[in-house]
């Protein structure tokens, strides 16, 4: 496989990898919400309870996407297996 490959099944395996924890996160606090606090929440904070644990869920995500990838660029150099997405710009001759 060549880097460009590599590159574009990382992007798509670490997209799904954090949707499925988005996904994890948000059942984890709806089942923590739903059987603790659903009976002493009046029900027109229902909805701004279930808004709040989505955007945790993508906090907390977030937090676990960064330690995971940092772990994996610890072990793994991205270089010798990945082609870079963006490219810096090559630096231009000055014709003075």
């Amino acid at each position: 496989m060549n880097k460009k490959l590599n590159t574009l099944l990382f992007i798509l395996g670490a997209t799904l990898f954090n949707i499925l924890v988005v996904i994890a996160t948000a059942l984890f606090f709806v089942v923590i919400f739903v059987r603790f606090f659903l009976s002493h929440v009046p029900d027109t904070a229902v909805n701004w309870a279930f808004s709040l644990i989505f955007i945790a869920a993508i906090v907390v995500s977030f937090i676990v996407y960064r330690v995971v990838l940092n772990k994996l660029t610890k072990k793994i150099n991205f270089e010798d297996y990945f082609d870079p997405i963006i490219r810096r710009p090559s630096p231009r001759k000055r014709n003075d």
